[in-house]
């Protein structure tokens, strides 16, 4: 897989584990019986690239390593093991230097735990602009109040606390701070989960009008396929620390691959009146401490083969555009059809 000029986020074989075991005792029975410290897998060798102004969504079950990634590709986690470039540099380098590093912005889930209680809008957003030399000191007030009009916000709020807010207004604060430092790249990880339906909404199209006007790239981490569907241009589906499908959008609402995929977009509420096949998916998610040989799905799947307890499927072209990692993923696809 070669990325293309116009790629900005480039990950190759990444990887992140965490210890299980920490401290003096595991540490000296680990040198006296040579024995490596357990540690769970929280990405598993993925990869992909992400166009320059696409919008792609990661979607999976809670645990499957979605903000580990986002968390990873912000610099907030060193990965273990494999690879990660940024406009065609190694991601370390491109961090290094602090303008670069302002170029990656991430919004939180919790809007709330997010903010610094103790510091008004006018900081919280302000801050790290002045910091920077992106505005003058003398600025930084008139900076603030333009920001805070992009994001919906009254001018006026520029000296309120984030108590002061309902969850909403918190995460327009939240987004108004990363657009400060003028980001190319913006990770928003759940940025709508924690919110009322009705304010979903208004987040999301404030997200896609900001696309659009400022032309970011951005990465979409949501449960929510129905977000996915209306902010995303492609889809990464993960399960259990690995990508089992990539695909654009529409292809993969209308046909979906991976047989995960398939169980995945049934469980999505739809308003039809038409009759329609369910297929839930079967069992409980591995333990990431201890997961299944082969293909990870292989417990759960109907299509599995011994084949699939044998070894890890790659991430192949399956159509044009679109990647899955099934060896029986035509079978799945036959079967749907015939359903």
């Amino acid at each position: 897989m070669t990325a293309p000029e116009d790629t900005v986020i480039s990950a190759r074989d990444v990887s992140k584990s965490f210890p299980l075991e920490k401290g003096f005792l595991p540490t000296v029975r680990r040198r006296l019986t040579g024995r490596p410290l357990r540690t769970v897998s929280a990405v598993d060798s993925v990869s992909f690239d992400i166009a320059r102004g696409e919008t792609v969504g990661i979607v999976g079950e809670s645990g499957c390593g979605k903000t580990t990634l986002a968390r990873i590709l912000t610099g907030i986690s060193q990965l273990n093991g494999g690879s990660l470039t940024y406009d065609g540099m190694p991601f370390d380098e491109y961090m290094k230097d602090p303008a670069r590093a302002l170029k990656v912005q991430m919004i939180f889930q919790d809007p709330q735990s997010s903010l610094n209680g103790r510091m008004t809008v006018l900081d919280i957003v302000g801050e790290a602009p002045v910091f920077h030399g992106l505005v003058p000191r003398s600025q930084k007030e008139a900076y603030v109040r333009e920001y805070l009009e992009k994001v919906g916000l009254s001018p006026d709020f520029i000296h309120r606390y984030p108590h002061q807010f309902s969850g909403g207004q918190r995460q327009r604060v939240g987004i108004a701070r990363a657009l400060a430092v003028k980001p190319d790249v913006l990770v928003c990880d759940e940025s709508v989960a924690a919110l009322d339906v009705s304010v979903q909404a208004q987040i999301i199209n404030l997200l896609m009008d900001i696309r659009r006007t400022l032309g970011l790239t951005m990465l979409f981490i949501s449960h929510d396929l129905g977000v996915i569907r209306h902010l995303c241009d492609r889809v990464i589906v993960m399960y259990l620390g690995r990508i089992v499908e990539i695909a654009p959008t529409e292809a993969l609402f209308a046909n979906p691959l991976h047989p995960y995929t398939k169980m995945l977009l049934d469980g999505m509420p739809r308003i039809t009146t038409q009759r329609r096949e369910f297929m839930s998916i079967r069992g409980e998610i591995p333990s990431p401490i201890n997961p299944p040989r082969g293909c990870h799905f292989n417990p759960r799947c109907p299509y599995s083969t011994k084949q699939c307890l044998d070894a890890r499927p790659p991430l192949d072209t399956a159509e044009k555009s679109r990647r899955v990692a099934c060896i029986n993923w035509r079978d799945a696809a036959e079967a749907a059809g015939q359903a």
